[in-house]
């Protein structure tokens, strides 16, 4: 039923169980799985001058990496995964990898924020709802820590 299965990734520990539901579902349909970072340009807009685009964003990208190489590990044997670092608006940066690389589905993790915190922040994941012309799981985020095996703490992880 589904080939090719979008995971949208931060590389935050939160998303261990998104990454292990795609790989529940990527083994149940024999899917190839393809983990998507987006570098969301639009939050850097405010940096000082002192601050060079350049040395950001490879930073960034960076990052992108790390999370794309713990995706892999996470999502275990017996899934190909395909993974990819972009630019620009996550929501609009997601529905258009699944458009262009013809997945079948979206599974990304929400944080289930509500009232105010959704008023001001938004939803990532309620935009690629309302805007992805394939179905999409959200599966809830949960906080947690967790160090890397080199002890650095994992792009995307508060202290």
């Amino acid at each position: 039923m589904y080939d090719r299965i979008l995971v949208p990734t931060d590389g935050s520990a939160g998303m261990d169980d998104v990454i292990t539901h795609a790989g529940t579902l990527a083994r149940a349909h024999d899917s190839e799985v393809h983990a998507l970072y987006v570098v969301d340009t639009g939050r850097f807009s405010t940096l000082p001058a002192e601050t060079t685009w350049e040395s950001v964003t490879t930073m960034l990208e960076r990052e992108g990496e790390m999370a794309l190489d713990s995706f892999e590990r996470l999502i275990g044997d017996g899934v190909a995964v395909e993974g990819a670092v972009v630019e620009g608006g996550p929501s609009r940066e997601i529905v258009e990898y699944a458009r262009e690389h013809d997945c079948d589905l979206i599974v990304m993790g929400t944080h289930g924020r509500g009232g105010i915190d959704r008023l001001l922040l938004g939803s990532v994941a309620e935009r690629v709802v309302r805007s992805s012309t394939v179905p999409v799981v959200t599966v809830p985020v949960t906080a947690t820590e967790r160090e890397a095996p080199d002890g650095e703490q994992p792009a995307g992880v508060p202290r």
